[in-house]
């Protein structure tokens, strides 16, 4: 962690004072946008010139597990959580099913201090969800069912025209992801919304366009549905390239107008920060803050003295070993860049929370007890009376990360790998769904204010051969000696009946 100094504190002070050039408005260009979005937007060009931050993005159906793996692998937590959509089958990591935990992610993350991002990959309007991401084919030309492909030219005219079919299955569509993000306006969540993204690429069906039919006008309708339309206020707009490879990508055939969005970005793959790119964009933006949407390894220090406007990025998910332990701690080493555990980015984001009515960074655990760590099972201290092990987690990842607590539990499987399952518990006493041998789970959890456990009460459903049984149990967390011991007791029937006590001890590895 960097320190604070004198120096840094002034820094910090004439960065939440400093603004723009004259003529350049930082009001959003959502037309009566809420003050939490405002904020966002002020907060994203006091750091533009001075601070970077970092950002990880979490694949649609994980929540947040992309992030907790970069903070793990780091050693600090990841200033923006970033998400999709979805677009995929039940099952898949990108679902569009997971369009309700995204919304409850979203604003936890919001509260617990990370700045949000959202991307879609969008469906074409030629398909219903859910679609895969590359085509499979062979297919007819004219009923793409993929994120990347091209429809037709006649087929991409008619998205932008009111009144077809296609326009009309376009309208739907979108109607549905404002849905959710209507749900993240109720919640005073503010978004970094980047829709139609590298629109400048011909990969996808909606990119690659130019001339009377094109991107840029895609684009403006989206805005124009979400703003003017569903009145959605709590959107900051991100407009999205990728490198222009080819003169066709010039960035500017796809720019839309100052007047549809907020903030400018690139994404960069392979290190590929080329100063042109950067120069190209920065003339293109007329004042207006930059980010890098997506990157496969961030920019080092090095990029950042000659593009010192990156005001953040986002590591692709499954990419954040893409860079060393090593090199993370040279980047954070750095005091331009900032992570969620930076004391520069609380002072930084202190005004931003308080237009969103959060409480100031960092936040204090107020729970009784805090379980996070990795916990070895110990046979010979726990209590089994004539039950044996082998519903018995040998190991346990915990992380207690705000109000959740996640548990990764590891059980023997004598004839092959182990098995792995992960359990999210509510300290908040909220209902948390999860799975239990392929059977629902249904926990709820309460705190003993007098001794400091956590006490979780569980119902499994089982449906065998047509019948339905539920097994009930509860367990009594309890940290000991320091917080060096972890007791489980459980309490539940088992399948035929029996009474089952027994109490588990952990040891803190």
């Amino acid at each position: 962690m960097k320190r604070t100094s004198i120096c840094s504190i002034v820094l910090i002070s004439a960065l939440l004072l400093s603004t723009l050039a004259p003529g350049v408005s930082q009001e959003p260009v959502t037309p009566n946008a809420s003050p939490e979005a405002k904020a966002l937007l002020e907060f994203v060009y006091s750091i533009s010139g001075k601070y970077t931050l970092t950002g990880q993005h979490n694949y649609p159906a994980t929540k947040d597990r992309n992030s907790q793996f970069a903070a793990e692998y780091s050693g600090q937590t990841p200033a923006i959580w970033s998400t999709d959509m979805g677009f995929a089958e039940d099952g898949d990591t990108d679902s569009y099913l997971a369009r309700p935990d995204i919304v409850k992610e979203a604003i936890r993350q919001h509260k617990k201090g990370a700045i949000i991002t959202i991307c879609w990959h969008a469906v074409p309007p030629t398909a219903d969800e859910p679609v895969t991401f590359q085509p499979r084919g062979p297919f007819p030309p004219d009923s793409l069912a993929s994120v990347q492909g091209q429809l037709l030219d006649e087929q991409f005219k008619e998205v932008l025209t009111p009144g077809t079919r296609l326009y009309k299955r376009w309208e739907a569509q979108v109607d549905s992801v404002a849905f959710y993000l209507k749900q993240l306006q109720e919640a005073k969540v503010p978004i970094l919304w980047r829709p139609y993204h590298e629109m400048n690429g011909d990969w996808f069906w909606w990119g690659g366009r130019v001339g009377e039919y094109s991107t840029a006008d895609l684009y403006r309708q989206i805005y124009d549905r979400f703003a003017n339309h569903h009145k959605l206020d709590n959107l900051v707009w991100v407009w999205n390239v990728d490198r222009p490879s080819t003169p066709i990508r010039k960035f500017s055939n796809f720019y839309p107008g100052n007047e549809y969005l907020d903030i400018l970005s690139l994404d960069v793959y392979g290190s590929d920060f080329n100063q042109d790119y950067y120069d190209s964009l920065k003339n293109l933006s007329q004042g207006k803050p930059l980010l890098l949407g997506e990157v496969g390894n961030p920019p080092f220090p090095e990029i950042l003295d000659t593009q010192p406007d990156w005001t953040s990025w986002v590591i692709w998910a499954g990419m954040a070993r893409n860079v060393s332990k090593k090199q993370y701690q040279e980047l954070y080493g750095d005091p331009r860049i900032l992570t969620q555990d930076d004391p520069a980015f609380w002072e930084a984001t202190a005004s931003y929370r308080e237009a969103c009515k959060l409480p100031a960074l960092p936040l204090k655990n107020n729970y009784p007890a805090d379980f996070s760590g990795n916990w070895l099972f110990s046979e010979e201290k726990s209590e089994l009376g004539n039950s044996g092990t082998g519903m018995v987690p040998y190991r346990m990842k915990a992380n207690q990360d705000g109000e959740i607590l996640f548990a990764k539990k590891y059980n023997l499987v004598e004839w092959g790998d182990d098995r792995v399952s992960h359990e999210e518990i509510n300290l908040e006493g909220e209902e948390m769904l999860s799975q239990f041998f392929r059977s629902p789970r249904v926990s709820i959890s309460s705190w003993d204010e007098t001794t400091g456990s956590l006490l979780i009460n569980s119902t499994v459903t089982f449906t065998r051969g047509g019948n339905t049984t539920e097994m009930l149990s509860s367990e009594e967390w309890s940290l000991k000696e320091d917080g060096r011991i972890l007791s489980i007791r459980q309490q539940s029937t088992g399948f035929r009946g029996e009474k089952i006590d027994v109490t588990l001890i952990y040891e803190k590895q």
